[in-house]
């Protein structure tokens, strides 16, 4: 039709979303339908940010504070860093989008896993940047190799920590062996989107290596344990002098009114915080019990999903458990056929799905 779309445009491809449970009721015609495929927070969020919510109803002419003052406040306070150094964005997709901006010009490489969040990939393509994507390593990032593939033209490296989809982390000490090997010139990526469920204690703390390395980038996110994921608010802990670069990016309004209170909300609610940490492990550990006894492997996981081995087609399986009213994440959509990944729900939830699991292999 005469449009001059870039290149990068036309390489891309469509992010696809775990199932929406309308379409799924619409699609099959149920009644009940579970949702295990976008690691949603089951519990849903705080009681505090409903009561937050309701309170600025009649705000919503208003535009938000444009320069989200009181939320960065409330990070900085919560993780002893000073409000210079956060920004925030409409969820982690749009800060990796952002951080791509800034850094990458076409021909520039950007390292990552093979099987990671897909959003750096398609942030760097869009920038005309080349990804250099690195295999998998028992499930989980091969740091070090990651860091060997640097060359002059690598302008970033993602570390997904715990790793998306696989629930994986890297140590304290196994990033402690290669950070010394990453030029000063090369943004380090910490996307610790879920680390509200690590357990592992020899999970690294990144904030505690900010001072050290002016080149690293710390994202995190109110979508996964504070459960507001359909309010998008993501939010980075960097170097003063980075972040305001990225703010001159950022759009004025981009994290909205409701978002900017319900976070501030979230933070305050340290009991909630816990009942979903002690929650999600609890699932964890009855899901890892059960996968045991299907004699199914699973990746070890600190976060609030599992990534398992169906040992069949997962086409199949991913099928016949949505007819059964349950959505989870196929493998063959992130690289890994033969395994899904499955959201840690409520108790009822993790029954349910492990019941339909067992009832649908045992047909196969």
């Amino acid at each position: 039709m005469g449009y001059a779309i870039r290149a990068e445009v036309l390489d891309l491809g469509v992010y696809k979303a775990g199932k929406p449970i309308d379409e799924v009721k619409r699609e099959l015609g149920l009644e009940e339908v579970i949702k295990l495929a976008s690691n949603e927070n089951p519990l849903g969020c705080s009681p505090k940010v409903k009561e937050a919510l309701n309170d600025i109803i009649n705000e919503t002419h208003m535009y938000p504070d444009a320069s989200n003052f009181e939320l960065k406040e409330a990070i900085s306070k919560k993780l002893g860093v000073s409000p210079e150094q956060v920004f925030c964005g409409t969820g982690s997709d749009s800060l990796i989008r952002v951080i791509c901006n800034t850094f990458i010009n076409p021909g520039d490489e950007s390292i990552m896993a093979e099987i990671t969040f897909p959003r750096y990939e398609a942030s760097v393509k869009l920038m005309g940047g080349k990804v250099i994507s690195i295999p998998m390593k028992d499930n989980g990032l091969d740091i070090e190799a990651m860091v060997d593939a640097i060359t002059e033209r690598t302008k970033i490296i993602w570390f997904c920590n715990p790793n998306n989809p696989t629930g994986t982390i890297f140590t304290k000490q196994e990033l402690d062996k290669v950070l010394g090997k990453i030029p000063p010139n090369v943004v380090i990526i910490m996307d610790e989107a879920y680390i509200e469920y690590v357990t592992d204690k020899n999970f690294p703390n990144s904030l505690e290596l900010l001072p050290k390395y002016p080149n690293m980038v710390v994202l995190r996110t109110f979508s996964k344990a504070y459960g507001l994921a359909s309010l998008r608010c993501g939010y980075g802990i960097v170097h003063k002098e980075l972040g305001e670069y990225f703010n001159r990016i950022i759009g004025p309004f981009d994290v909205n009114l409701f978002a900017q209170k319900a976070a501030i909300a979230a933070l305050e609610d340290e009991a909630f915080l816990n009942l979903v940490f002690e929650t999600n492990l609890k699932g964890r550990e009855y899901l890892y019990g059960e996968l045991d006894k299907m004699k199914l492997p699973y990746a070890k996981t600190n976060a609030n999903f599992i990534m398992m081995n169906t040992l069949v087609d997962d086409k199949i399986v991913f099928d016949r458990l949505l007819k059964a009213g349950i959505i989870v994440r196929p493998g063959h959509l992130l690289g890994m056929p033969g395994w899904m990944r499955v959201t840690i729900g409520t108790e009822v939830q993790n029954h349910k799905f492990i019941k339909a699991l067992k009832e649908i292999l045992a047909t196969m």
